[in-house]
């Protein structure tokens, strides 16, 4: 699948909810899509762990850390398990670490910047839930396209 966000705001003009630029790439695949499922949480990453560890099935992985830039959400263990698993991407809000690993793996990763330290294991946040950040409500069902100049997101596929 061949795309690029431009085109598809230039085609899906009414159809696109552009995410406001401040992510950054850091994946193996600078471009990347599907249908969106998602985490909220604050500093702790096992919910982001328990979604990443179930089937993705060409999903991408929302993940609302509140833009929080004090802890890692996702390091080289998860994006490994997240292409493991068949997630297309993650998108996360806030931070991830291990960036250089993390680049070697092929999957689609934009967070907000990077962060040595871990985030805790309580096991607090929800999932599968609606969550905004960014200009952008995400829902789980609609879908995600990346690329280097942005993000966009749809109700339906647009591919």
């Amino acid at each position: 699948m061949s795309f690029t966000t431009a085109d598809l705001c230039d085609r899906h003009e009414a159809g696109v909810r552009v995410v406001a630029p401040g992510f950054r790439d850091y994946g193996g695949l600078p471009c990347f899509s599907g249908p969106i499922a998602t985490v909220k949480v604050h500093e702790d990453n096992s919910q982001v762990r328990a979604a990443l560890e179930t089937p993705g099935d060409g999903r991408v992985l929302v993940v609302d850390g509140g833009g929080s830039l004090c802890c890692a959400l996702v390091g080289d263990v998860l994006a490994c398990l997240a292409h493991r698993n068949g997630w297309a991407g993650l998108l996360v809000y806030g931070c991830i670490r291990d960036s250089e690993a993390i680049a070697c793996v092929a999957i689609g990763l934009k967070a907000l910047g990077t962060h040595p330290r871990k985030g805790v294991k309580k096991g607090a946040g929800d999932r599968d839930l609606p969550v905004t950040f960014s200009g952008v409500t995400f829902a789980p069902g609609d879908h995600l396209y990346a690329d280097r100049d942005g993000i966009v997101v749809a109700s339906e596929r647009l591919l």
